[in-house]
């Protein structure tokens, strides 16, 4: 008998790993913590591709909290779900609240942003896609 067929049928049919929901959450919450730190190194280069970089190493970050939160979810949802976040994020930014919002927090700046671009949706699809492939 071979290893897979041990396992039981609905793990096999999902392609879940041993470990369950909480080593899925562990994982993905290291992985979140890597990419904040990864994230707040790339906001402090001075370079074209520093922001695009950034937006979706965001991207991922939302994919990786949404992991801790729904380990479960399938991974297509979990990564339209992020790109549907960032991109409310970032269209929020045309009404000016995230603006006020970052007057009064400053910190804030790094989860909201102040200036659409439009732009910025491509390298949220980008971030959330490759996070995708990652964990499929």
């Amino acid at each position: 008998m071979t290893t897979s067929s041990r396992r039981p049928h609905a793990e096999r049919r999902h392609g879940r790993r041993p470990g369950g929901r909480r080593g899925s959450r562990l994982v993905a919450g290291g992985v979140a913590l890597a990419l904040v730190a990864v994230g707040l190194v790339v906001s402090r280069v001075d370079h074209p591709v520093a922001d695009p970089v950034g937006d979706a190493l965001y991207a991922a970050l939302v994919v990786a909290v949404l992991v801790v939160v729904v380990p479960r979810a399938r991974s297509v949802t979990v990564a339209g779900v992020a790109f549907a976040i960032c991109a409310a994020v970032e269209l929020a930014q045309l009404t000016g609240i995230p603006a006020a919002v970052v007057d009064a927090v400053p910190v804030a700046r790094y989860a909201l942003g102040t200036t659409f671009v439009a732009v910025d949706l491509l390298a949220y699809a980008v971030g959330a896609g490759l996070a995708w492939v990652v964990r499929r």
